[in-house]
């Protein structure tokens, strides 16, 4: 039976198509499909996605309760009814009496387990209601429990202080666990116990879920606010989900900068409260200090903040505030949190990566996947399970790994130094194939230059290790932990005779005195923390954690991706003069075969986005490729929010003084077309007022093309009217970027005078294309120059394309390959000039300068909604018109008027009685009046 709903619960009356994007989502989680929505920035997305979501779940759960509350009646009376006629039963015989006793035990057992049910469901949403209900009560236990902690922590660090280190007694967490088969179920690493062995009492069933992901944690902190705004935000049960990197709330961990170093030291300290345990509880701790314990990892305050966790939607920040707040690990509360959670927010690492996954806790099968900000899906796949190794890396592992066995040989078993030798054995192959050796110095290793493309079996046979299983290495990574184990033997000896790398022994004198210099510096911190490091100084920091780490992490990915089907990727060797800077790098050409893990364990996917176009060619390289069937796929698109006539779309043929616009690779650096591109972009800051955004299709073309302005005096005209401003070089930059860009604008709007805006030089793909808003005055005009295409000469690009000819059907005469450059050249496009128009009341106009837009193959790819509105050019003179007739078609509104009869209507309404819910909602309604009002005379000031 298809269950539907038409009345959605929203902040404020939704918009038409928000309601039409909310039923769809809502039917397709019903029906267990795989969905597909798009719906541009500004509609909305995120409170529709929030609303259809959690309505279709309460209800779930609503009918999830009825049916089993009705099946443990039915069971409970069949048992009734059976026992009474058994009582009535004359002398039944032994056999009958088991016969009987067998064919109602799967009665009694249903029944059991739908009241255990019932019962966990009542004492988790008792707790939670208490969670929401005491909280003052609860904070003050909290800080109770802060001060115990601190008072111990504070004796047991001047215990450990004074403990002095006898030998190698402390290398004990160091030394790989023994490894007595290759049986999964008989070789669990002791520190991999740790970290799993969570108290019972915090353990619990996977509630039916939805987990929610996007690219990055600022998109994901502004769908928690959504949610926080939203009618759901008393009653959902969220967490949000991020690495040790950004929740781990201990200063000394922190410190050590790097994720990889981070999680290593968790994992230790994890161990060594293992080891503690065992030893408070009567077991002989072998000699030596005592370990460092993370005083923010305790059972009751992990406990304690798991149930705040899931009582109040937080993002990461909030949830760091709260375990300091607490006294407990942000990392290890949302992990426990997660499995009662409703709403589940991480990254799309956790999601779509099958080790990451099992390491979060994260559990699909049954549960709801929705993936936002989806349009680049398919390069994410690739990108995660894609690896490069470079030659110094793979030196350095193999010297470090060399070191480790030489010290530890007496102290590992015969299985443990087979893996072992293998390993190394591997890594000498890798080497090898890029034409090195290992145990010299990379850096002095000269090789001749290219790059060679192989199948995986080919690469296998060119290093002369097809004869290695790679699955067994892999599961021997995977439960010896030796990466984490090497690491740490890395980073402790570092300076004490460990080479990091093949160094010449011009700088043994160097390594001698290392570590001295590192222990010195340890001992001076406390004194030097109030002085703060120049750039430089910090540079060297951060340049030494990358030095020191092992790179056996990511020799252990290579290893992982060489065990791929042979067709399903590549491996490319990069030779560029040395060994230390060529690489081995893995090319995933089918991210279908990881997202099919997805697909097949949810119960639902959601594939959201603003722009989702092309979808024909998404669904055959993501869906049909892997295994999901046309009927399964639920496809919803819709247009704009905005008035038709607040977008102006348009496609330049050619410039002002008649010069055909074709910005191919052949005519681009041409000095015509670099002159027509600047007298285009004079005459549009001369109309416009406000911000103007430029995008050159590559770095290197917006350098060349910006250096030819300024020597024709091109830049000089253009900062006559605007001021002119370029996306930096580091992302760190961006924000003042923008924020220098904003001030001008907002000064040039009150102040006048000679400039009217600000001129702001972007790249596409580059850090202000995606995840930027240039809203209101800061995009007034977006142009486009030139067509973004991908470099048709890489060999990546060109075994992708050659891939995609082999394994999808061709359409219409056109190849898969050609189907792809097209679409990452439009899906760019789309991605920036979906920039401008950011709110219902925004408006801007978008300038396409080359002809190539105008064919109706490249008209298709763009977004609907600019699509119907896109004119075409072939004369710059109709153009530049168009953009000034639009004032004619933009009639006053006589805002005060307006304002008065809003006024008069609130002096009524304070007289009457309305619902609050009601009340909430006219107020809402009149301010977007208002807000209507403003930017439609807004617009009109903007054309006069």
């Amino acid at each position: 039976m298809e269950n539907v709903r038409t009345r959605f619960p929203f902040p404020y009356q939704p918009y038409t198509i928000q309601e039409q994007f909310m039923q769809t989502l809502y039917t397709a989680l019903d029906q267990e499909k795989v969905g597909i929505f798009e719906s541009p920035t500004g509609t909305g997305k995120s409170l529709s996605l929030i609303c259809g979501a959690l309505s279709w779940l309460t209800d779930y759960e609503e009918r999830k309760r009825q049916e089993a509350a009705a099946l443990l009646q039915e069971g409970e009376a069949a048992l009734s009814m059976s026992a009474a006629q058994s009582s009535m039963a004359s002398c039944s015989t032994e056999p009958d009496w088991i016969t009987d006793f067998v064919q109602k035990k799967a009665e009694r057992d249903l029944v059991s387990k739908l009241k255990d049910e019932e019962l966990k469901r009542k004492s988790r949403e008792k707790r939670l209601e208490m969670i929401r209900n005491n909280v003052q009560l609860k904070y003050a236990l909290k800080r109770k429990s802060c001060e115990e902690d601190e008072t111990v922590k504070l004796l047991q660090f001047s215990k450990e202080k004074q403990t002095e280190v006898p030998g190698d007694q402390e290398d004990e967490e160091l030394v790989i666990a023994e490894y007595e088969s290759d049986d999964e179920s008989k070789t669990k690493s002791r520190l991999f116990s740790a970290e799993e062995d969570d108290d019972d009492e915090l353990t619990e069933e996977h509630v039916t879920k939805i987990y929610y992901c996007s690219r990055t944690h600022s998109q994901l902190a502004q769908f928690v606010h959504e949610v926080q705004k939203s009618p759901f935000s008393k009653d959902i049960s969220l967490v949000t989900l991020g690495s040790r990197q950004n929740l781990c709330i201990n200063d000394e961990v922190r410190r050590l900068g790097s994720i990889q170093r981070i999680n290593d030291r968790c994992l230790e300290m994890q161990k060594n409260k293992h080891e503690k345990q065992n030893h408070e509880e009567g077991v002989k701790r072998p000699r030596g200090p005592a370990k460092m314990v993370c005083p923010y990892n305790k059972a009751s305050a992990l406990q304690l903040m798991r149930d705040e966790v899931l009582g109040t939607a937080r993002d990461i920040e909030q949830l760091l505030k709260l375990g300091k707040e607490t006294h407990s690990c942000p990392y290890y509360a949302t992990r426990l949190a997660i499995a009662p959670a409703q709403l589940v927010v991480l990254p799309y690492q956790m999601v779509l990566h099958e080790a990451t996954r099992r390491a979060a806790g994260v559990q699909l099968k049954g549960q709801v996947v929705i993936i936002d900000e989806a349009h680049n899906l398919s390069d994410t796949l690739s990108c995660i399970h894609s690896t490069e190794l470079t030659g110094a890396q793979l030196s350095c592992a193999h010297s470090q790994l060399t070191q480790y066995a030489e010290r530890y040989k007496s102290r590992l078993n015969a299985k443990n130094l087979l893996y072992i030798k293998q390993i190394l054995f591997v890594i000498e192959g890798l080497v090898r194939a890029l034409g090195g050796k290992v145990g010299q110095n990379p850096q002095s290793q000269t090789l001749q230059s290219g790059t060679e493309m192989l199948t995986i079996n080919d690469f296998l046979f060119k290093a002369q290790i097809d004869n290695i299983n790679l699955f067994k290495l892999q599961k021997y990574f995977e439960k010896s932990m030796i990466s984490r184990k090497l690491g740490g033997f890395v980073e402790k000896y570092a300076g004490s005779g460990v080479r990091l790398h093949n160094q010449s022994s011009s700088n043994k004198e160097n390594r001698r005195t290392e570590g001295l210099n590192r222990y010195l510096q340890t001992l001076q911190s406390t004194k030097s923390s109030a002085t703060a490091p120049s750039l430089d100084q910090q540079g060297a920091v951060e340049a030494e954690k990358v030095r020191s780490a092992s790179p056996m992490m990511q020799v252990e990915g290579l290893f992982m991706a060489l065990t791929s089907r042979n067709e399903d990727g590549r491996v490319l060797l990069y030779r560029q003069g040395t060994l230390s800077e060529s690489s081995i790098k893995f090319l995933l050409l089918n991210p279908a075969v990881h997202f099919a893990q997805v697909l097949k364990e949810c119960r639902a996917v959601i594939i959201a986005g603003g722009t989702m176009q092309p979808v024909s060619d998404f669904k055959q390289e993501l869906l049909f490729s892997a295994g999901v069937r046309e009927e399964r796929i639920v496809e919803f698109s819709c247009g704009h929010v905005i008035p038709p006539e607040n977008i102006l779309p348009l496609i330049l043929c050619s410039g002002p003084s008649g010069q055909e616009l074709d910005f191919t690779f052949q005519n681009r650096d041409s000095p015509r077309m670099m002159d027509e591109t600047g007298r285009i972009l004079s005459n549009i800051c001369n109309a416009v007022p406000g911000g103007v955004v430029c995008f050159f299709p590559s770095y290197e073309y917006s350098r060349r093309i910006i250096s030819h302005w300024e020597n024709s005096g091109t830049i000089a005209r253009l900062g006559s009217k605007k001021k002119i401003f370029q996306e930096p070089k580091k992302a760190n930059q961006v924000e003042q970027v923008l924020s220098e860009f904003s001030r001008c604008i907002q000064r040039c709007a009150v102040d006048g005078g000679g400039l009217s805006g600000a001129l702001l030089f972007s790249v596409v793909g580059g850090k202000m294309s995606e995840g930027i808003n240039f809203s209101d005055d800061l995009g007034r005009c977006v142009v486009m120059v030139g067509m973004p295409y991908p470099n048709i000469k890489s060999l990546e690009l060109q075994e992708k394309m050659s891939y995609l000819d082999k394994h999808l059907p061709h359409d219409q005469g056109r190849s898969p390959g050609q189907a792809l450059i097209e679409n990452l050249c439009m899906k760019a496009v789309n991605q920036s000039i979906g920039r401008a128009i950011r709110h219902r009341g925004d408006y801007s106009s978008i300038v396409l300068c080359d002809r190539r837009y105008s064919r109706a193959a490249t008209l298709a790819k763009l977004p609907a909604w600019i699509k119907s509105q896109t004119s075409t050019y072939t004369t710059f003179g109709p153009a530049f018109a168009a953009l000034r007739k639009v004032r004619s078609a933009i009639i006053p509104i006589d805002s005060t008027l307006l304002t008065l009869q809003m006024h008069s209507y609130f002096v009524y309404s304070a007289f009457l009685v309305l619902p609050a819910e009601e009340a909430e909602r006219t107020v809402v309604l009149l301010s977007r009046g208002i807000q209507s009002v403003k930017h439609h005379n807004e617009k009109l000031a903007y054309f006069q």
